[in-house]
């Protein structure tokens, strides 16, 4: 019984490709369920899917949504325009903690970066992760991007969780190019050097695109350990 906490530097990273990929390694280790505590960016007008669906797509995972909005914003920006209330992250911690009571492993994928705002009282993904790990094991991963700029946002995330004591379990590089330029040959060895953390996955670009077969065959080349 673990919970999988999947956050990013940020927005875009690759988080729904890797918590695909890792969710596809956690089958080794018995049963596995996906969860998207809240999605964002679903409604009339934008994607007709979330990223639970895309998981499921790409691995054929249990996946679970809680919360669905409409406009593509910050979860409690979105639900404040919507009018909708939102659960607490405690309530959501809640429900993930009947999960693990089920399932092997719960695998469960942020919104955005690890401070975006879950609910109406200010509670993260940080907050989630802190107040699962007082009742279960908790392992965080952090999905990065390769390129210039990645070793501040990913350096500011590990410490944000590390100040509240939260030591994650190492780094994945959520879209690796063909043709990697000086700064992402150069990220991809300064990485685990800035942070202390271990490199877990190096995802190739376009690896969401793929069909499951594909994409679970790619995928013990592609994630290291987990």
């Amino acid at each position: 019984m673990r919970v999988v906490v999947v956050t990013g530097t940020d927005t875009g990273v690759g988080k729904t490709v890797a918590t695909a990929a890792l969710a596809v390694r956690a089958r080794e280790r018995g049963t596995v369920v996906v969860v998207k505590p809240v999605q964002t960016g679903i409604g009339a007008g934008y994607d007709d899917h979330g990223d639970v669906d895309e998981v499921h797509r790409l691995t054929g995972c249990a996946t679970q949504e809680f919360t669905a909005l409409d406009e593509p914003l910050a979860p409690d920006t979105a639900g404040r325009r919507q009018g909708v209330h939102l659960p607490t992250v405690a309530e959501y911690a809640d429900r993930i903690r009947v999960l693990t009571e089920f399932h092997d492993t719960v695998l469960v994928e942020g919104a955005g970066g690890l401070l975006v705002r879950l609910d109406a009282d200010g509670g993260t993904l940080l907050d989630l992760a802190v107040g699962l790990s007082a009742h279960v094991p908790v392992e965080v991963v952090v999905v990065c991007r390769p390129g210039l700029g990645t070793l501040n946002h990913t350096e500011l995330t590990v410490g944000a969780l590390r100040a509240r004591g939260l030591e994650p379990a190492g780094l994945v590089v959520g879209s690796w190019p063909t043709e990697p330029d000086l700064a992402e040959t150069c990220n991809a060895e300064d990485l685990p050097r800035v942070t202390g953390l271990p490199i877990l996955a190096v995802l190739p670009d376009g690896a969401g695109a793929l069909d499951r077969t594909a994409f679970e065959a790619g995928v013990p080349g592609w994630v290291h350990r987990l």
